[in-house]
């Protein structure tokens, strides 16, 4: 870990990347003490320009509400001692991928019995056992 922090001290580049990501962590933990607990999953900080707040909603619900809130939240970040006048609400959806159906498969009755003569030729080993199971479904 240390050989690493060195590598970002060395360079400008990382270090400057190192510097950014700690402030958008800072900013975020900052989001999540004072967002309410039920909004807290579905949203979070994005980075402060010209003294604006950006904050991604999960839906546009989640974003109305932000909006309705927004005078408190933003009294409860001045509060906290940052320098913002306003908060932007962005609706950023995450995708998902679809899970997709595990089906039950088995085998013929041919390939169960194949599988199971062959299993038996083999030595002791994880590969026979699985075999044997295998074959077991039918």
């Amino acid at each position: 870990m240390r050989r690493l922090k060195a590598l970002f001290k060395d360079h400008a580049e990382l270090h400057a990347l190192a510097s950014e990501a700690g402030k958008h962590d800072s900013l975020q933990r900052l989001w999540e003490e004072i967002i309410p607990e039920p909004l807290r999953p579905h949203t979070h900080a994005g980075g402060i320009k010209h003294r604006r707040l950006t904050v991604f909603a999960a839906n546009g619900a989640i974003a109305a509400r932000l909006k309705l809130i927004a005078p408190t939240l933003l009294k409860d970040l001045q509060s906290k001692g940052l320098e913002v006048t306003s908060i932007r609400v962005e609706v950023q959806v995450q995708s998902l991928r679809r899970a997709r159906p595990i089906s039950a498969r088995s085998l013929t009755g041919n390939a169960a019995e194949s599988l199971a003569r062959f299993a038996e030729q083999l030595p002791e080993s994880p590969l026979r056992d699985s075999l044997r199971r295998l074959a077991q479904r039918r």
